[in-house]
């Protein structure tokens, strides 16, 4: 297993590239939440990814996450592609879960986690000399803890809904 504080530096960036778009809806509101997808919709009927994926979220995400990185001693660098990366995961969790017709914030376990913290796992896994078994243990903590503090955060009205 990587060391214990790798593995913590690693979830806080998992964290703050996932929950800086939940605090800039919060604040922000409305202000800059131009969609992601422009409102475009495809042939199936339904939007490419839908309007709560935001420019602001992505661009706050990634700049967020990389000035995490400097304060927890990691190059801005390795923030910002474990933002951008988890980033797209999310865009394809809502990619798939629109083709599946699901509505829009529908909760879809597993889809809605994984792809987001996997993908930027995968990407830094050379970097940080990751085994397949470090991966799969970091995704799981991060299932548990996104969903722990998804409700915690909800109770506190920051979360519209508890997931």
């Amino acid at each position: 297993m990587a060391d214990w504080m790798l593995s913590l530096q690693l979830l806080a960036l998992l964290g703050v590239a996932n929950g800086t778009p939940i605090f800039a809806k919060k604040l922000l509101q409305d202000c800059l939440s131009t969609p992601l997808d422009g409102g475009l919709t495809l042939p199936d009927g339904e939007p490419l990814f839908g309007a709560s994926k935001t420019i602001r979220g992505v661009v706050l995400s990634v700049v967020a996450t990389a000035g995490s990185a400097v304060l927890l001693h990691l190059d801005w660098g390795t923030g910002a592609i474990i933002a951008g990366t988890s980033m797209l995961g999310d865009l394809f969790s809502s990619f798939v879960k629109r083709r599946l017709h699901l509505p829009l914030h529908a909760q879809a376990f597993g889809l809605d986690q994984i792809p987001e913290a996997l993908l930027p796992l995968l990407i830094v896994k050379e970097q940080f000399n990751l085994t397949s078994n470090d991966i799969a243990v970091l995704v799981i903590a991060f299932i548990v803890l996104e969903l722990v503090l998804s409700r915690i955060l909800f109770r506190l009205k920051i979360r519209d809904r508890p997931f």
